[in-house]
């Protein structure tokens, strides 16, 4: 055999493996009401698993396939939330007006921050993330007239969807719920992978992999930076929205810098330079979170340990890992 007929059999194959990876991804995901239970879930724990999944892969979208890092992302997460719950509290009880609301707001914000950082590098491009993430943290805690402040803004509820004849009852029923967030969550990572697939998304990997090579071919770096910062915070957003369906509740802890730790923690666990690295990494996050947070106040511990522990033995992530397992 050729090597070009070799080369030609190895990218089938490549193609066929990876479909298959996809197509148990989804399979585990659309079954997990049903298997979650056998194991010691439950249904709404998989909803919190795909909301904080979505919102690190969206942050993954910056850190892994730009490579900058945001520290402050929680920012547009909480923004998301609050648009969310504001609707559904003052202005009118429809969850899909929530859900665009709450996309708009961290996602517009979102965009005007980043373009007044996008010049930034390294450690001051993190900072002034933080930095802008405490501004509306602090926002958010003092304006107890509209976001309720320290207590958070309470009074609200997901609404049945109506579509025609037919109710989508999202309020009382968590299954209807879990598949309504697990289509939101299919709509924006299918969005995600067609952007990553784009020439805007390999131009993204080109500045990623050498910044001073991406300018001398002429790539505008600083304005590519900006685009992905902006789509990253219309992505979160997006799950910040569901976060406040899923508690109706929104309080300042949305917008604080420790949750950006923990999407961050996610991203890294899963695997930053993978895909479906953070959805993995919120998986094992929150469960053992749940677990042994039922089981000792003194949870935070493990989950730092387990944290160290891959960041030194396993630090491509998990899924990292696992695909370099199969390669070899």
């Amino acid at each position: 055999m050729s090597v070009t007929a070799a080369g030609a059999v190895d990218t089938a194959r490549s193609a066929d493996r990876r479909w298959l990876v996809l197509a148990a991804i989804w399979l585990v995901l659309i079954a997990a009401p049903l298997w979650m239970p056998l194991i010691g879930g439950y249904t709404s724990l998989g909803t919190r698993i795909l909301v904080l999944g979505l919102a690190a892969t969206a942050l993954n979208f910056l850190i892994g396939f730009t490579g900058v890092v945001s520290f402050g992302h929680a920012a547009y997460f909480g923004l998301g939330v609050y648009g969310a719950g504001l609707v559904l509290r003052y202005l009118a009880p429809s969850t899909p007006l929530a859900i665009v609301a709450g996309i708009l707001l961290g996602g517009v914000i979102g965009t005007i921050v980043g373009a007044l950082i996008a010049r930034q590098r390294g450690i001051y491009f993190a900072m002034v993330t933080i930095a802008f993430e405490q501004i509306f943290y602090y926002i958010g805690y003092k304006w107890d007239a509209v976001t309720g402040g320290f207590d958070g803004l309470r009074g609200f509820q997901r609404q049945p969807i109506h579509l025609g004849a037919f109710v989508l009852d999202i309020q009382k029923n968590d299954l209807a719920f879990y598949y309504f967030v697990l289509f939101i969550f299919a709509l924006v990572v299918g969005l995600m992978g067609f952007l990553l697939r784009s020439p805007f998304g390999r131009t993204l990997l080109a500045i990623r992999e050498n910044e001073r090579r991406a300018r001398f071919l002429g790539i505008s770096v600083n304005r590519h930076i900006w685009l992905a910062f902006s789509i990253s915070s219309f992505l979160i957003a997006a799950a910040g929205a569901l976060y406040a369906l899923l508690n109706d509740f929104a309080d300042p802890s949305s917008l604080y810098f420790d949750l950006s730790g923990d999407l961050v923690i996610m991203a890294v666990l899963g695997g930053i330079r993978n895909f479906w690295g953070p959805l993995l990494g919120a998986a094992v996050f929150e469960v053992l979170q749940d677990y042994i947070s039922s089981q000792t106040v003194n949870w935070l511990f493990f989950i730092g340990l387990v944290f160290v522990i891959v960041v030194m033995f396993f630090p491509r992530g998990l899924l990292g890992f696992f695909h370099r397992r199969r390669q070899t």
